[in-house]
């Protein structure tokens, strides 16, 4: 669970709602028109410019934004190290016992045990990395036009307010609600945007950056391990995706030997 995400977002909504109370009746701030018309017209709007099927996976790929267990660099080197060292005392075929926890290095690990050439190797894995950095990017991008979309629809609802404010001046009752639903479509769209929708793509877009040079390090590991590097060799190799200033003095913890 990714703590900084759900903190974020629930304190950011906490506070609002915390200043919305101690200001007064928290419940002249809910307003079912405007919520219909943000949430709803922001997501059948966001649906219009996407295939269902990548609108309906954004969702599926939101859930990274929460839950995302990836490795640090430090412990994939570490985990890639070990795979070296027992590829070099047993062979390429002594790695199809070995296990290991990421199913993109596992997946690597079978190509080499099925003899693979090296070019097949670099395209397989290369072309998993993009179909996988690909559908992370879609993901981002529907976050962000729901992060577009929701205060233009708050506009929207505004100017909805407004127009039936304007129409029933001479009765003074309809004022009241007409500028609520104008106030608060705005309200609700800013939050949408700011608190939820735009935070959410730029952590899959952070995730994505992770996940893809995590990928790069399992690939420039896996094809110095098929042309029998030794294990020192590739250690050095991949410090140097660490930043400068602890790759001299990093260790890399190996994993417990079964």
């Amino acid at each position: 669970m990714d703590l900084a995400t759900l903190l974020g977002i629930i304190g950011a909504i906490g506070i609002v709602a915390m200043a919305m109370i101690l200001g007064g009746d928290p419940v002249i701030f809910v307003n079912i028109p405007s919520l219909l018309i943000v949430i709803g017209g922001s997501l059948f709007v966001v649906l219009s410019k996407y295939s269902l099927g990548q609108f309906l996976g954004a969702v599926k790929v939101a859930a990274k934004a929460f839950a995302f267990k990836l490795e640090s660099t430090e412990e994939i080197i570490g985990v890639l190290v070990d795979v070296a060292q027992v590829a070099r005392k047993g062979g390429l075929l002594a790695l199809e016992d070995k296990e290991v926890d990421n199913k993109y290095l596992k997946n690597g690990m079978q190509l080499l045990v099925d003899g693979q050439d090296r070019e097949v190797v670099r395209t397989m894995l290369s072309k998993d990395r993009a179909m996988t950095l690909e559908r992370h990017k879609w993901g981002a991008k529907v976050f962000t036009s729901i992060g577009d979309v929701g205060p233009a629809m708050g506009m929207i609802g505004t100017l909805i307010g407004l127009v039936q404010m304007l129409s029933n001046m001479d009765d003074p009752k309809s004022i009241g609600p007409a500028m609520a639903v104008a106030l608060l479509t705005t309200l609700y769209g800013a939050m949408l945007a700011t608190m939820i929708a735009i935070p959410i793509a730029d952590k899959l877009t952070l995730r994505m950056t992770e996940e893809a040079q995590i990928q790069s390090i399992i690939i420039d590991a896996l094809l110095a391990i098929q042309s029998g590097q030794n294990p020192r060799v590739i250690e050095d190799m991949l410090r140097t995706y660490l930043p400068a200033g602890v790759r001299d003095d990093a260790t890399f913890e190996q994993p417990a030997q079964e």
